[in-house]
């Protein structure tokens, strides 16, 4: 168990901070950083998911600003589910699937990626397999300490990410099929008071309705065999195949009664893991036909129950050394995919802010101005601004917010048309970094819109490319700046 944690600290540390702060990212440390008037309205406004990793990373941040520091936070937590699993599985299991479990999520390529991320997901899946060993826990031994600590821990989850609601359901089917639970009017209470002490969530999805969540797209079945990818390793098809083949050795013993409630703790183990790895994923696939919400990452907590199936299935294989080459087998090709991670993201096309925003300070001159295409655009860029305080003659931003502060107002919207036609006539120099939309490879409309404006504004304009993000120089002659 020592050994594994140590190599999930070793992967997940490599190449800490390698790669640029994505928009995302830029946003979690802005919001971090915010005064608390500002930082209660936008949660309120906007941002309410994920608020408990705001709140802590609030206090982290004050420890060190690096890029590596900062997403060391989330490395913390992705450690820490490696003996968590490995409780869980021991748990529902025995000592060698969870030792299993534990090592296939120290290797896995998608729990790398996310431990290296400064968001919510590693302390998403670590609270939510910790919900699930004191649920479990509770089913075994009902004591009241374990049924307050479920409801304390799954209320603390969905407030590390929205989407653990929808665990919560799957927990609950699986109660449903448990028999032998001596006091199932208190565990049910519990789902109720869960819903109690997350009701501010439900309020916020009432007030704010979809909006934060209209850029998703409806899915097709293809999503749905990218999220169960993704739960594998990110390793392909192989990889995929392999983790099935295992996965049905261990659940097609169990045969017709698989569906039904049961005493058999050797059954009900495997419809509690299927269960918690796939109801999240098909419900929010259906609920999507109505309004698209599905997102392949946020999903992510449900991938170390089908790892511990994985697990469990590979010693329903009869032969020892095929039970060990197995493995070897499927640690290879998660590690492969470790490697390729390191080398380039698998699931989002990430957002050069770094050379985008050290190009723009590299390059300015006294008198420029900086503007966004999207009010949070800014949002990384100060981030590396902020790397290198002593730094004089900074572009004065002109759009969003203040110059020299920034408040909740300034995360969301877009320069009005009105805004943009006024800039020339007072600004030589204009830089504006945009952000390019990739699912449209390009920008949007509105963006669109502004930079015709300007191009007919000033004389000259000067662009340069960066992954996910372009940097414009607007200018005037000498002679006009004058």
């Amino acid at each position: 168990m020592g050994s594994t944690s140590v190599l999930a600290l070793a992967l997940r540390f490599h190449a800490l901070d390698r790669k640029s702060f994505w928009f995302d990212e830029g946003a979690s440390v802005a919001i971090a950083r915010l005064d608390w008037y500002n930082f209660v309205r936008l949660i309120w406004r906007r941002e309410a998911n994920m608020t408990l990793y705001y709140l802590l990373l609030r206090a982290w941040q004050h420890l060190g600003g690096s890029e590596w520091f900062i997403r060391s936070l989330s490395v913390i937590f992705s450690v820490a589910a490696i003996p968590t699993i490995y409780l869980l599985a021991l748990r529902l299991f025995d000592r060698k699937v969870a030792a299993v479990s534990s090592l296939l999520l120290a290797v896995n390529a998608y729990q790398i990626r996310y431990a290296q991320e400064a968001r919510s997901y590693s302390l998403y899946i670590w609270l939510t397999i910790l919900s699930c060993f004191v649920l479990v826990r509770y089913t075994q031994t009902p004591d009241v300490r374990y049924r307050r600590a479920f409801i304390a821990i799954s209320a603390l989850a969905v407030y590390a990410h929205f989407y653990f609601a929808f665990l919560i359901v799957a927990e609950w089917c699986a109660i449903r099929l448990w028999k032998p639970i001596r006091d199932s009017e208190s565990i049910q209470r519990s789902f109720y008071w869960i819903a109690a002490l997350t009701a501010p969530v439900f309020l916020f999805a009432a007030t704010t309705g979809v909006g934060p969540l209209r850029w998703i797209q409806r899915p097709s079945v293809g999503d749905l065999y990218r999220v169960f990818t993704l739960f594998a390793g990110n390793g392909g098809l192989a990889l995929l195949l392999v983790s099935v083949f295992v996965i049905i050795l261990a659940v097609f013993p169990a045969g017709r009664t698989f569906w039904q409630r049961t005493t058999d703790m050797n059954v009900w183990r495997y419809q509690f893991a299927f269960l918690v790895t796939t109801v999240p994923v098909l419900l929010v696939f259906a609920l999507s036909y109505a309004r698209p919400l599905f997102v392949p990452r946020y999903f992510f907590a449900c991938q170390p129950f089908f790892l511990i199936l994985v697990a469990a299935g590979l010693f329903h294989i009869p032969n020892r050394c095929v039970q060990a080459a197995t493995l070897c087998l499927l640690s290879v090709l998660a590690l492969r995919a470790t490697r390729n991670y390191y080398q380039a993201d698998f699931d989002l096309a990430r957002e050069d802010y770094r050379s985008a925003s050290h190009y723009v300070l590299d390059h300015c001159m006294p008198g420029d101005v900086l503007m966004f295409d999207i009010a949070m655009g800014r949002m990384p860029y100060e981030f590396y601004r902020s790397l290198n305080p002593s730094q004089r003659d900074l572009p004065v931003v002109i759009y969003p917010g203040k110059p020299d502060q920034i408040d909740y107002r300034d995360f969301m919207g877009k320069p009005s048309p009105d805004f943009v036609s006024s800039v020339a006539d007072q600004y030589p120099r204009l830089w504006i970094i945009s952000k390019i939309n990739a699912a449209k490879v390009g920008p949007d409309p509105a963006s669109e819109h502004t930079f015709e404006t300007l191009a007919q504004d000033y004389a000259a304009v000067d662009e340069h490319q960066f992954p996910g993000v372009t940097v414009r120089l607007y200018s005037q002659p000498v002679s006009k700046s004058h």
